[in-house]
């Protein structure tokens, strides 16, 4: 038997148990909270605030969203080329539906990987403001979020934080289950008379058992975004054959970087392949000035598109883009956070028809159960329950760290780091291998990084007396 804090735990004396023995948990426990608290906390934080993306930009963007205007609204084609006329040497990326009458347009034109995005007045084409994409509040928190607004290494970081923060609450809840407890205080609400003590142990065990099936799904279900995972899951797609032509979401910065410039570079030769075939082809005789052509406008099909697609009512943001191939069509979105609403539309040209429509529903089921859970992570799946979830598990993980690290403070030795002592000897659980294998297929990451580890544990730490005895290690026993 081995005992702590009145909590028992029966290994097999040949060395194979079902589970490992309840120290060992404790000091993976330990040192997955050391290592993910720091990133607990900014993920928490800047989550939080991510939950209200519609109300903080609409807060945001209420200067152009009721306008005053002086006369008709100009027609969507002239609208863009005031705005690509203000930023020389960009192409049209999207351009937005007006949300209401009097709102400002929204055109989103790009130079490369640079997306911008200009208000231009629908009476007078006056252009009221030029943001870069990447400068808007709400996408600064989310690069804040997933990538520590340091790129892929940022991504990298927050994905690894992801996997050990996976193991910190699947260990916390095998060192919370109850064993030969007496009643539910301390396990499902914190005893308030026990002791300062007692009362942060409770604290941080109670409200780790209500949050955690929580914060599990927020950690599962932003992994699509990552780097590695977001890769791993792509790779993993091409070999089945269950790719999907136009993937979703991205994988990290230098993904969506890359993505923005294929689709500048398509745009841009789908209209250098336009002009020609005008020149050669589709030109108009200019009056009074024989042998000059003029090619047509290549924004006049937004004028038929555009009444054509607000028709249709679609949840709000809704994009019309132009082709991105040669010989290619207009394309039409609805970009709505709530991702199982989401619907894609090609659209002629010349009518401004819907020639297709293809709703969440449609796509392969990866795609659905990835969008799902993207747009539940966001706290967009279901309104604002689903926002009141979000902070409550956010909540509760700051709670849960901050309990955690006044526990450390408190108990930790001096000249130590606080890690419960290694034992003499280890038993191996067959139940956390099979659990272990299950997470390393999973993640790829916590498996690379948990076999540094244990080998920097073994062939290193071990090896140096003043170390191995601050971290608690016993230099005669393998990690």
């Amino acid at each position: 038997m081995v005992s702590k804090d009145n909590l028992q735990v029966r290994v097999s004396p040949v060395g194979l148990a079902i589970w490992p023995d309840y120290r060992t948990i404790w000091r993976w426990h330990f040192y997955a909270g050391l290592f993910c608290i720091p990133f607990v906390m900014w993920l928490a934080a800047t989550g939080s605030i991510y939950l209200f993306k519609p109300q903080i930009e609409a807060w945001l963007e209420r200067p152009y969203d009721h306008l005053t205007l002086t006369g008709h609204a100009q027609p969507p084609s002239a609208q863009v080329r005031a705005a690509l006329a203000a930023v020389p040497g960009t192409v049209l990326r999207a351009y937005e539906l007006p949300q209401t009458p009097t709102a400002a347009a929204r055109v989103i034109v790009s130079q490369g990987a640079k997306q911008v995005r200009v208000y231009v007045r629908p009476d007078n084409l006056q252009v009221l403001k030029i943001l870069n994409e990447d400068d808007r509040f709400m996408r600064t928190i989310f690069r804040m979020h997933g990538e520590l607004l340091i790129g892929d290494r940022g991504s990298n970081l927050v994905e690894l934080a992801a996997c050990w923060t996976i193991v910190m609450l699947i260990t916390g809840l095998f060192l919370w289950w109850p064993r030969g407890a007496n009643g539910l205080a301390g396990l499902v609400w914190p005893r308030l008379s026990g002791g300062r003590r007692q009362f942060w142990r409770d604290l941080h065990a109670v409200t780790g058992v209500w949050i955690s099936l929580f914060a599990l799904f927020l950690l599962l279900s932003g992994l699509p975004w990552a780097k590695n995972w977001g890769g791993y899951l792509k790779a993993v797609r091409k070999l089945t054959g269950t790719a999907a032509a136009t993937q979703d979401w991205t994988n990290g910065r230098s993904s969506e970087l890359a993505q923005r410039r294929g689709q500048d570079a398509a745009t841009r030769a789908a209209q250098s392949d336009e002009h020609a075939d005008h020149m050669g082809t589709a030109g108009m005789k200019m009056a009074g000035m024989a042998g000059m052509t003029l090619p047509m406008d290549r924004y006049a099909p937004l004028d038929l598109m555009v009444p054509k697609v607000a028709a249709l009512h679609l949840p709000p943001p809704v994009l019309i883009s132009p082709p991105g191939k040669k010989r290619g069509g207009w394309t039409g979105k609805s970009d709505t956070p709530n991702r199982p609403q989401r619907v894609d539309l090609t659209l002629d040209a010349g009518t401004g028809a819907i020639l297709s429509r293809t709703n969440f529903n449609q796509r392969h089921w990866i795609d659905q159960v990835v969008g799902t859970g993207v747009a539940a992570h966001e706290g967009q799946l279901f309104g604002a329950l689903n926002q009141a979830l979000g902070v409550f598990t956010a909540l509760g993980l700051l709670i849960l760290s901050t309990s955690a690290v006044v526990m450390w403070v408190r108990k930790r030795p001096p000249g130590q780091l606080g890690a419960p002592q290694a034992l003499s000897e280890r038993r191996i659980g067959a139940g956390v291998v099979v659990i272990g294998a299950l997470l390393f297929i999973y993640l790829p990451l916590l498996a690379l990084s948990a076999i540094l580890v244990a080998v920097l544990e073994r062939l290193i730490l071990r090896q140096i007396p003043g170390v191995a005895d601050w971290l608690g290690l016993s230099r005669a026993n393998a990690p």
